[in-house]
C-alpha cells in the first residue's frame, strides 16, 4: 500500500468511449480505443478528456455508438456534469473534446500554448471548436508541468501537438499510474526510439517527450501506465464501473 496523500486521488475510472479495428495495408488491423478518464478525491470529480461529440462523424475505431459517451458513463456511477469540478483537456484533437460544453459548472485546465494556438485558428482544432470554444466554458491555463492538486500531476509532453499534457494519478494503492494519453497512444510506442504516429507533429518532441514518461515511469516506480489508444491493452483493464484505487 502506498503513503496516503491527504486530499489526493481516492479512485481512478476509465471510461471507454470508442474502440474497434484500424485497418492497415500490410498488417492485421489495429485494435484502438478511444477513453476518458475521471479522478475522484474526497473533495473534487476531476474528469479528463470527453471523448469524441456526436455531431461529427468519426472513423469506426472512434464511434461512440456501441461504447456510450462520458455522459453515460459518468450516469453510471451515479453522477451529472454538473458534478463535475474540473476538466483537463491533455489536447484539444476532435476526439478528447467531444463533450466539453456539457461541463459549463467546471473549471477547465489547459497548457496555455495548446490553448493559444488553437485559439489562433490552428485548423487541427477546428472540428471540434463549437466545443472546446463554447462561450460557456472557463479555462485555466498552465505553463509547463504542474501539480493540479495533491496527488495529480500535469506532464507537458509536446510532439503529439504542441501543449499535449499527459497526467501522473497517485492512488494510495495502485501506487502511481500514468495516463500518457496521446503523448504514447499506443505501448509499442513506450521505448526511447519510439517511430513517428502519423498525427504527431514533430517526431524529435515526442521522442524527448517519450523519453521523459519513461524516466518518469522508472523514478516513481510506476506500475500502471494507460496507453490512450491501445484497445489490445485496453481489453486488459479495469474499466468502469470498476476503478483502481
Amino acid at each position: 500500500m502506498e503513503t496516503e496523500i491527504v486530499g489526493g486521488p481516492r479512485r481512478l475510472y476509465l471510461f471507454q468511449v470508442g474502440a474497434g479495428e484500424l485497418p492497415r495495408e500490410d498488417a492485421e488491423p489495429l485494435q484502438m480505443s478511444v477513453g476518458c478518464y475521471l479522478v475522484q478525491t474526497d473533495d473534487h470529480n476531476v474528469l479528463i478528456d470527453s471523448g469524441t461529440p456526436g455531431d461529427v462523424e468519426m472513423p469506426g475505431p472512434f464511434a461512440t455508438e456501441d461504447s456510450g459517451d462520458v455522459i453515460e458513463h459518468l450516469a453510471s456511477i451515479g453522477l451529472q456534469p454538473d458534478d463535475i469540478d474540473i476538466v483537463v483537456s491533455s489536447h484539444l484533437d476532435v476526439d478528447h473534446i467531444g463533450h466539453h460544453d456539457d461541463f459549463p459548472a467546471a473549471e477547465h485546465v489547459i497548457q496555455r500554448s495548446q490553448y493559444e494556438r488553437a485559439r489562433a485558428g490552428h485548423p487541427r482544432f477546428e472540428r471540434g471548436r463549437s466545443h472546446w470554444d463554447h462561450p460557456s466554458l472557463r479555462y485555466r491555463q498552465v505553463e509547463g508541468d504542474s501539480e493540479l492538486l495533491p496527488g495529480l500531476e500535469l506532464i507537458q509532453t509536446d510532439g503529439h501537438t504542441v501543449g499535449h499534457q499527459s497526467v501522473l494519478v497517485r492512488l494510495p494503492n495502485t501506487g502511481p499510474v500514468l495516463l500518457a494519453i496521446d503523448a504514447v497512444a499506443m505501448g509499442s510506442q513506450f521505448t526511447p526510439d519510439r517511430t513517428q504516429s502519423p498525427v504527431d507533429e514533430d517526431l524529435e518532441t515526442a521522442i524527448a517527450s517519450t523519453r521523459r514518461l519513461l524516466g518518469l515511469v522508472e523514478r516513481e516506480q510506476v506500475g500502471l501506465t494507460v496507453f490512450h489508444h491501445d484497445g489490445a491493452q485496453w481489453a486488459t483493464l479495469r474499466l468502469a464501473p470498476e476503478y483502481y484505487d
